[in-house]
């Protein structure tokens, strides 16, 4: 019996997403650049917690005209919590998502509220079905948060710019956290920690990551 990638060497590991056996080889060398991994693959996982980020120069990052800060994040603790748990809600519920397809969607997100600033709506939505399914659940997400923050308060105190800079911060998240494989779901794998599952909420993934 042989590798079910190169059929030359002997197996060593169960695939999921080739649904067969591979050997170690194939297994770090296809991982998420032609086999598409899903996210519960213990070899995976494993994988995740061991590499190194993929090398980026943050000079050119986008959107470094907004600053945010700790003490952004502090006061706008709820809406970043809530931006992060919708994002990862609705990648993780959009099937064959990868890291780069949330990419689009938050880039298209912060164009998106961008123009919010001059007064004049214009949606930016992303051509890429998967990412633009991405932007309109994040999108709902927001509009449902200040429906409800409004029927708490009696207002919604929670401003444009407020969400702009929820989502510059999970973009800046997301450069950090790529690993920079064609299919890598390295982000997907840490926005987990804001996903509200069956089993309750996990608690937010920690980071240090405040640019300019």
């Amino acid at each position: 019996m042989a590798c079910a990638i190169c059929e030359i060497r002997r197996p060593r590991r169960f695939c999921p997403g080739v649904r067969g056996d591979i050997c170690t080889l194939c297994c770090g060398t296809s991982r998420e650049v032609t086999v598409n991994c899903p996210l519960d693959c213990e070899y995976l996982r494993e994988a995740h917690r061991r590499e190194k980020p993929a090398d980026f120069d943050f000079s050119k990052m986008p959107n470094q005209d907004i600053q945010v800060t700790e003490e952004f994040l502090a006061k706008n603790e709820e809406l970043v919590m809530g931006l992060g748990n919708a994002l990862a809600v609705a990648a993780l519920h959009t099937d064959d998502v990868i890291d780069y397809d949330v990419r689009e969607a938050l880039d298209s997100l912060i164009r998106t509220f961008r123009t919010l600033q001059s007064g004049v709506l214009y949606e930016s939505l992303p051509t890429n079905p998967l990412a633009a399914n991405i932007y309109r659940l994040v999108q709902d997400a927001v509009d449902k948060f200040r429906t409800e923050e409004t029927q708490r308060l009696g207002m919604s105190k929670t401003r444009d710019a407020d969400v702009l800079g929820g989502l510059v911060f999970l973009q800046r998240l997301e450069f950090d956290r790529n690993n920079g494989r064609k299919l890598g779901r390295a982000f997907l794998e840490f926005l987990g920690g804001f996903y509200q599952s069956e089993r309750g909420a996990a608690e937010p993934p920690a980071s240090s990551l405040i640019l300019p």
